[in-house]
């Protein structure tokens, strides 16, 4: 007899999972695989059950007594490279897992394009999808008692969503990512484009107007029929941003932690590679069931270590910070922003990725992917290569009939001449960010900015001031947009508009700090996730126009030159502005969410 919730809400207070049949039963002679479903599929305690699953393609008794049911997730719709093929890979996965005797349920959940909606109000909505995912699969694979799941991502939220889902129903699971985009070319420029080439051209296409508006006589840095080249041939296909932005941050750091087939980090696509993976998932699936390999085995210290190292050592977004914190916490793993301190520490910057650097993706697929840079990390004891993964095999096992990255190959430098000999990502405290906040800061920009501050209330106020030329070159500044935060924004937006326009503008002189988000596609002199936020009355709230501040990666801090006492007398004489919100998905995330510092989390817990 199934137990009620009644009977084990003290033993198991957050994730209920409750299996029909204990781990090595044997029926007919076989290892049972349905261990969930069981309890709808034998005997006839549910005959609605039964007759709902043969009217949905369930083909005979046999299968409906034995076979277990796989889940299959994908995170598609059209409208968005990142996941317009994801279905189609979907349809291959459950193609496979019918061939190995299960039943294979294919289902969908939502997503928002990063890239479509930056810089406007939609991207309010696109952190908060990342527990809208995590909610749509756990509630499918509990609700349907799948016996496992393979889960589809493409986009930036696509990845933790599938992670954090797994880590609450914690049956057999593997992620397949959808893979990358390819490069796209410019003609009229002669190089290789993508999608944050675009962003910075606007900014560099802003100021030449602004410059010719005033008579300077220059008619713009960056034409309009180049802008309409760039827009048109940016992104010519399926697949996520090219460069070493957030959605290959995690899918490259989730491989790293061996919840996903080798190469499937780096795997293009729409190559060859990425349909032979799809139809291998149904293997390994199967062996994670029958060798009983939960996502909390995995889910642990040591594979979250992994994790920053691959980002430290590949240069990733900071939102795998924000990320790695949630998943970990929704693991029930103790993972905090010391943590990630400590792995920049010790992690060489190693990868010429964009958007420092000039590679993308596809190049690093080409000489060996990420397989052939986890057994550079693992033969320099740099990562852990004992953990176990989904093939049933360890890391160091899944990866040692992998090449080696090639001699003469410039996309990952020499772990004795690094690009910068610890890693890009530090965490920052002071009298800004008492809580701490995450700044992306290569060693190309220097390791030290003080400037005076100017401060917006919204990241369109910057914008409008960007759009006008209101920026000026020459004094330093430190840009300070506020009110962005999980609550404050609420969503917590990534900032990518403006980050790449001040690039593409030359405004060197700018530094930018938020209590919100940058894109994986950022890069410059910038601080994020400042805690605690403006709007729940953080430091950040109380900046003014002048203050002196100061970003210091030497000693990790983040400080304005004003004294505590005054700091205290501005804090009481705030105001908390009124919520812009008072209703739908955005109030409710507004209601729950926690601050940046764990993950921007909504667990009740």
């Amino acid at each position: 007899m199934e137990p009620s919730l009644d009977q084990n809400v003290l033993e198991k207070p957050m994730y209920i999972e409750f299996p029909s049949l204990e781990y090595g039963t044997q029926i007919d002679g076989k290892l049972a695989l349905n261990r969930w479903s069981a309890t709808m599929t034998r005997g006839h305690a549910f005959p609605g059950a039964q007759a709902m699953l043969y009217a949905a393609g369930v083909p005979n008794k046999e299968m409906m007594k034995s076979a277990p049911h796989v889940g299959i997730s994908t995170v598609w719709w059209e409208g968005n490279p990142c996941n317009m093929h994801l279905h189609d890979l979907g349809k291959a996965v459950k193609e496979a897992v019918q061939k190995q005797g299960m039943l294979g349920w294919q289902y969908n959940t939502v997503g928002v394009s990063d890239a479509i909606t930056m810089g406007g109000e939609g991207m309010r909505f696109s952190l908060q999808t990342r527990e809208i995912i995590a909610d749509s699969i756990e509630t499918v694979t509990c609700a349907q008692r799948h016996d496992a799941n393979i889960s589809i991502p493409g986009c930036d939220k696509n990845m933790p969503g599938v992670f954090m889902a797994a880590a609450r129903h914690n049956r057999p699971f593997i992620m397949i990512y959808g893979g990358t985009i390819k490069k796209g070319y410019s003609k009229l420029l002669e190089k290789g484009v993508n999608i944050s080439t675009c962003y910075e051209a606007a900014g560099a296409f802003n100021y030449g107007r602004l410059k010719a508006a005033t008579g300077a006589g220059e008619k713009g840095r960056m034409p309009e029929d180049v802008m309409d080249e760039l827009e048109q041939h940016a992104c010519p296909g399926a697949g996520a941003c090219g460069g070493m932005y957030t959605a290959n941050t995690m899918a490259t750091a989730i491989e790293a932690m061996g919840l996903c087939l080798p190469g499937s980090s780096s795997n293009p696509a729409e190559s060859p590679a990425k349909m032979r993976e799809c139809v291998k998932a149904a293997d390994a699936i199967k062996i994670c069931m029958e060798k009983n390999i939960r996502p909390r085995d995995l889910m642990t210290k040591e594979s979250f270590e992994n994790a920053l190292v691959m980002t430290m050592a590949l240069g990733g977004s900071t939102n795998g910070v924000l990320h790695f914190l949630a998943m970990a916490g929704t693991a029930e793993v103790d993972l905090t922003l010391d943590d990630v301190q400590r792995v920049s520490d010790k992690i060489p910057f190693l990868a010429d990725l964009a958007p420092s650097g000039k590679y993308m993706m596809e190049d690093l697929f080409n000489i060996g992917g990420t397989p052939s840079v986890l057994k550079l990390l693992v033969a320099a004891g740099l990562m852990n290569g004992n953990i176990p993964t989904v093939t049933g095999k360890t890391l160091a096992e899944n990866i040692k009939s992998f090449p080696s990255l090639p001699q003469d190959q410039v996309i990952i430098r020499p772990l004795d001449n690094p690009i910068k000999a610890t890693g890009h990502l530090q965490i920052l405290r002071g009298n800004i960010s008492t809580g701490g906040s995450v700044a992306k800061i290569t060693g190309k920009e220097g390791l030290v900015f003080t400037g005076k501050a100017l401060v917006f209330n919204k990241e369109f106020e910057l914008n409008a001031a960007l759009d006008a030329g209101k920026i000026p070159h020459g004094e330093n500044l430190v840009l300070v947009v506020r009110y962005e935060g999980p609550k404050g924004g609420p969503g917590m937006p990534e900032q990518l508009k403006s980050s790449a326009a001040i690039m593409g503008a030359g405004l060197t002189n700018v530094a930018l700090v938020t209590d919100g988000r940058y894109s994986g596609a950022s890069h410059g002199f910038i601080v994020g996730h400042v805690v605690p936020e403006a709007a729940v009355g953080g430091p950040i709230a109380v900046v003014q126009d002048g203050d002196l501040v100061t970003i210091s990666a030497k000693d990790n801090t983040l400080s304005m030159d004003v004294s505590d006492e005054e700091i205290k007398r501005r804090l009481e004489a705030w105001t908390a502005p009124k919520s812009l919100v008072n209703r739908g998905v955005l109030a409710k995330y507004q209601a729950l969410v926690g601050d940046a510092s764990h993950g921007a989390m909504t667990d009740l817990f």
